[in-house]
């Protein structure tokens, strides 16, 4: 049985395969959500607790809706129990 990702780092992966994926930079993502680059990058390395407003303003920002970005770090966890 693998041990399944902190899940902080797990919604850090997802950001940034869903900002990636978009050819969105750390800057222009901190910019559209109105969150700080440092903390965007925080929370890409699993740095931050992250707020569930915050999470709602960098799905919004990404053009999702919050449950695919819940849905991808579930995807990228392993299994978060």
């Amino acid at each position: 049985m693998t041990k399944a990702l902190d899940p902080r780092k797990a919604f850090g992966n997802a950001v940034r395969r869903l900002r990636t994926s978009q050819a969105i930079s750390q800057e222009k993502l901190a910019e559209m959500s109105g969150i700080h680059r440092t903390y965007i990058g925080d929370v890409e390395r699993g740095l931050r607790n992250i707020a569930l407003i915050n999470m709602t303003k960098i799905a919004h920002a990404l053009g999702i809706r919050l449950s695919v970005l819940i849905r991808e770090t579930e995807k990228l966890s392993g299994g978060l129990g």
